[in-house]
């Protein structure tokens, strides 16, 4: 009896603790893309373990996975400092992006319910506020929700662990282009507002392919914007 007893908190206990050292990975990697923590930013261990109130062990492994994804890298005598996010060295991993965001809908692509299209729709309404009046921050948080949303319609882990760190090595290049003023904010946004729409449509229909078509389509086009706009 003793045995069975302790078995369910050792589980809780292991469960809370991969809980808190996602969230903490969430956290740091939405300061990286929202460049709270700009790029040549040195990431301290210990401020990091204080605020987050835990020991500098489970920052430095959170730390590796962010280093494995692209977004610090560690420096020998120096420490573990914020990447850069240049587009022209991003250029092989927006090419891998588009051509895996279509694979979506032909590797276990998982089809909508009800629930789910209702969830988009409120995305949609939430977009069309940011048309209005939205700021560079507040859309590209909204295209990290939106993203993580769309990721759902396919079962395919290794697929969609891939396209989650792609997704995440890319994000910071339109924040920083649309703070130096070199994007049509609004243009920005009514686009993507009407591919949103367009994927609506599409999973409305159970076309699971032309879903993931309409996305990779989004960031071809969205990625030549960039280009012209940084050269």
């Amino acid at each position: 009896m003793t045995e069975l007893s302790t078995r369910p908190r050792d589980a809780s206990a292991h469960q809370n603790v991969r809980d808190r050292h996602a969230a903490m990975h969430y956290e740091i990697r939405q300061r990286i893309c929202l460049l709270e923590y700009p790029p040549g930013m040195r990431l301290s261990e210990a401020v990091l373990a204080e605020e987050f109130g835990t020991s500098r062990t489970p920052v430095r492994r959170v730390l590796a996975r962010l280093e494995s994804e692209g977004l610090v890298q560690s420096q020998h005598g120096v420490g573990t400092i914020v990447t850069d996010a240049d587009i022209t060295e991003l250029y092989q991993v927006y090419q891998l992006r588009v051509e895996l965001t279509e694979l979506m809908g032909r590797l276990d692509p998982v089809t909508p319910d009800a629930a789910y299209i209702s969830r988009f729709e409120d995305l949609i309404a939430r977009g069309q506020e940011i048309v209005r009046s939205g700021t560079p921050h507040e859309f590209t948080q909204f295209d990290m929700d939106v993203f993580q949303a769309l990721v759902e319609l396919t079962s395919n882990l290794p697929l969609r662990q891939t396209l989650e760190r792609l997704f995440y090595q890319t994000k910071r290049i339109w924040l920083q282009s649309a703070i130096t003023a070199r994007l049509d904010l609004n243009e920005e946004f009514r686009i993507f507002q009407h591919e949103l729409e367009a994927i609506l449509l599409a999973l409305q229909a159970n076309d699971m392919p032309a879903a993931a078509q309409l996305q990779s389509a989004h960031i071809s086009m969205s990625f030549r914007r960039l280009q012209q706009k940084n050269t």
